[in-house]
């Protein structure tokens, strides 16, 4: 038997040890912004950087720690709550993905928040990581009294019936796990284009590329402003260091590369905090200038 001291030892071990489920927090006016975490995916270096130019990748991923072989992204999820509304933006990738990934529930249950008391789920798209996380052990929706809000583009790529011979091989499984879900939740979803005001402070700001249908989300409380970007700039090497370049993670890897490079110009033209679904530390922060690039710091 472990003496008291011992045994405070190990618990104090055992908290450390213990992930960190809420990751950053930040407020627009009087709106509390939290990423929490649904864990990591576990990804071959070639899925996002087997087309890139390798001898000027290395020295990138070289100055930032980051493996050629092995990627290891955050999953960051962000909950918004302005007193009226508790809003999730997408909803991690559930039991069905990766092992190391589907950890909502349980970062849910670190902050006490009951998923009956989000108010609206808003996707920024219908990848799995995204989504999948959508319907509970029962086939019931996770989140029971929300509202489901996504574009209308990306809604009608991902239920579209011959997306899954269209989408390539290696990706059906993702419109098969698309389809099903989004069928679940088909008589409470509602819609919107580029440019609406889907909640009060929240504008849709169209990210297409990564999907057909990719939405970032514009934040606006007064003269502060925040953009939830999802996976429109997807990670904090490459994307960053030469946003020009294009990704082996993105369906249209030629828009993307376009979209990413105006949304960073964007975002640091306007000084605006930023969440990213795959940035590192929370995936809260500020994009700045680098060199002949950019930048991640956390914020």
């Amino acid at each position: 038997m472990p003496t008291r001291r011992e045994f405070g030892m190990m618990v104090a071990a055992s908290a450390l040890l213990a992930p960190s489920w809420t990751r950053a927090s930040t407020k627009i006016g009087n709106i509390q912004i939290d990423t929490l975490s649904d864990g990591h995916l576990v990804l071959p270096g070639d899925f996002i950087l087997g087309s890139m130019p390798q001898d000027e990748i290395a020295p990138i991923l070289k100055a930032r720690n980051v493996s050629r072989d092995r990627l290891e992204p955050e999953c960051n999820l962000t909950l918004v709550r302005d007193g009226t509304h508790t809003i999730l933006f997408d909803v991690g990738a559930g039991g069905e993905f990766q092992q190391t990934a589907g950890k909502l529930s349980q970062a849910l249950d670190a902050i006490g928040l009951d998923p009956s008391e989000v108010t609206h789920v808003v996707f920024t798209h219908a990848h799995p990581d995204h989504l999948w996380g959508l319907l509970d052990d029962f086939d019931e929706p996770f989140f029971p009294n929300a509202t489901y809000m996504i574009g209308k583009d990306e809604w009608d790529y991902w239920i579209h019936p011959e997306t899954i011979n269209t989408i390539g091989t290696s990706r059906q499984v993702f419109a098969v796990g698309a389809q099903r879900r989004l069928q679940a939740i088909e008589g409470n979803i509602s819609f919107f284009k580029d440019g609406a005001e889907i909640l009060p402070n929240i504008a849709a700001r169209a990210s297409y590329g990564h999907t057909p249908g990719h939405m970032s989300f514009h934040i606006n409380s007064g003269s502060e402003n925040l953009m939830v970007i999802g996976d429109a700039i997807g990670n904090h090497h490459v994307a960053l260091a030469r946003p020009s370049f294009e990704s082996g993670s993105d369906q249209d890897q030629g828009l993307a590369a376009k979209t990413r490079t105006a949304l960073i110009d964007q975002i640091v033209h306007e000084q605006m905090q930023v969440v990213g679904y795959h940035l590192p530390q929370g995936g809260l922060g500020y994009i700045q200038k680098q060199n002949d690039g950019y930048h991640f710091v956390r914020g």
